[in-house]
C-alpha cells in the first residue's frame, strides 16, 4: 500500500504556468555561455546588475544555486550544468522558428490596394521596371476603390487619390493632378476642336461620375461656364465611374472628356490623345502612398516605397511641361497635313 503523505509531497510536474520567468532563463543561458555577468549583459543589452538580479530570481524559483565563484571566476554548479543543455537547445529552437517566420514574411508578396485608374494608367505600365530594379519582390495588385483598414487587413499598403488625410499612417505624396480637355486626334479634326471650346456645340462629351469625386475638379458644365461657353443642353454624352474609362473612350473616338492629366500622360506622349484647347487646371486631390508605421519599415515594403517615390519624382520632372508641348506638336502636325 502506498504512503499518502509521500504522494502529497511529490514535486508537481512543471507546466507553462509554473515555468520560471523567460527573462531569467534567458539571462541564465547568456551567463552560462560566457561565465560572466558583464559579457552576458553586453549580449542582452542590459546592465550586469540586471543580469545578477535575474539569476537570483531563477535560483530562488528553483531552490538551488546555479553559479559559484571560484577564485573570482564564475563556474556552473551541478544544477547549472544539468540545466544548461536543455535551455540552450530550447532557445536555439526559438531563434530558428523566429528566423524562419522572418524569412517567410520577407519573401511574402507585397499586397497593394490601388485606385483602379491609377493602377491601369500609371502603375501597371511600370511593373516591368520594378521587376528589373527589384527582381526579388513579388507584388500583388488589388485594383479596387474599397476602403482598406490597414491595421486589420492583410493589405500591406495603399495608393489612393485624395487629400492625404490618413491619420496614424506613414504617407508619401507622389504627385498632384490636373484636368484638361482630351480627345483623339481624329475626333479633334472631325469636330474642328482646334478652333477652341466654342466648337464643342456638336461634339459628344464624356463625363466622370466616379467614387473619388473631388469638389475642386470641374465637371463639363463648370468648365464650359468658366470658358465663357454655354453648357450643353441637348447631348447628355456618356458617363463613366472611372477616370481611366474617360481616357479609353476618348482614345476610341467616342467623345471629348476632361481627363486627368497625369493619368493621360502616356496616351498624350504616344499621340493617342491630344489637348485641342484649354489649359490644365490643377485640382486639390493628389496621389498618395500610405502604410502603417510597422509595415512601412519592413525591408520589402521599404524597398518598394523607395522605388515608387523615385518613379514618381522622375515622372513629375518629365511631365512638368507636357500639356503645352503636346498641344503645340499636335497642332503643327495637323497643319502640315
Amino acid at each position: 500500500m502506498q504512503n499518502p503523505s509521500r504522494n502529497r509531497h511529490k514535486p508537481m510536474p512543471p507546466t507553462l504556468a509554473r515555468l520560471p520567468p523567460l527573462t531569467s532563463l534567458r539571462a541564465f543561458v547568456a551567463t552560462a555561455r560566457h561565465l560572466s555577468f558583464v559579457r552576458a549583459a553586453d549580449e542582452l543589452h542590459v546592465t550586469s546588475a540586471a543580469i545578477g538580479q535575474q539569476i537570483r530570481l531563477l535560483e530562488d524559483h528553483l531552490g538551488q544555486p546555479l553559479f559559484l565563484r571560484n577564485r573570482g571566476q564564475l563556474v556552473l554548479t551541478e544544477a547549472g550544468q544539468a540545466l544548461m543543455p536543455g535551455l540552450t537547445d530550447a532557445f536555439d529552437r526559438v531563434l530558428d522558428a523566429v528566423a524562419r517566420l522572418a524569412d517567410n514574411t520577407e519573401n511574402a508578396p507585397i499586397r497593394i490596394s490601388v485606385a483602379p485608374s491609377f493602377a491601369g494608367k500609371w502603375l501597371v505600365p511600370r511593373l516591368a521596371a520594378l521587376r528589373q530594379t527589384l527582381p526579388e519582390l513579388e507584388v500583388l495588385v488589388d485594383a479596387s476603390p474599397r476602403f482598406v483598414d490597414l491595421a486589420n487587413d492583410e493589405t500591406d499598403c495603399v495608393i489612393r487619390y485624395g487629400l492625404g488625410s490618413y491619420p496614424g499612417l506613414v504617407v508619401d505624396r507622389l504627385f498632384g493632378e490636373a484636368v484638361v480637355p482630351v480627345c483623339s486626334p481624329g475626333f479633334a479634326v472631325q469636330h474642328g476642336l482646334y478652333a477652341g471650346p466654342h466648337a464643342l456645340a456638336d461634339a459628344p462629351l464624356l463625363h466622370e461620375d466616379g467614387p473619388e469625386r473631388d469638389a475642386s475638379c470641374p465637371d463639363w458644365p463648370a468648365w464650359l461656364r468658366a470658358a465663357g461657353v454655354r453648357p450643353h443642353s441637348a447631348d447628355p454624352g456618356f458617363r463613366f465611374n472611372q477616370s481611366s474609362l474617360i481616357l479609353d473612350a476618348a482614345v476610341a473616338g467616342q467623345g471629348i472628356g476632361l481627363g486627368k492629366l497625369r493619368l493621360a500622360a502616356a496616351d498624350l506622349e504616344a499621340g493617342r490623345l491630344v489637348i485641342p484647347f484649354g489649359e490644365a487646371r490643377p485640382v486639390e486631390f493628389s496621389y498618395f502612398f500610405a502604410a502603417t508605421p510597422h509595415k512601412a519599415n519592413l525591408p520589402r515594403i521599404a524597398r518598394f516605397r523607395d522605388w515608387l517615390n523615385a518613379e514618381a519624382a522622375a515622372f513629375r520632372a518629365a511631365a512638368q511641361h507636357l500639356p503645352q508641348s503636346v498641344a503645340r506638336s499636335t497642332i503643327s502636325t495637323i497643319a502640315a497635313e
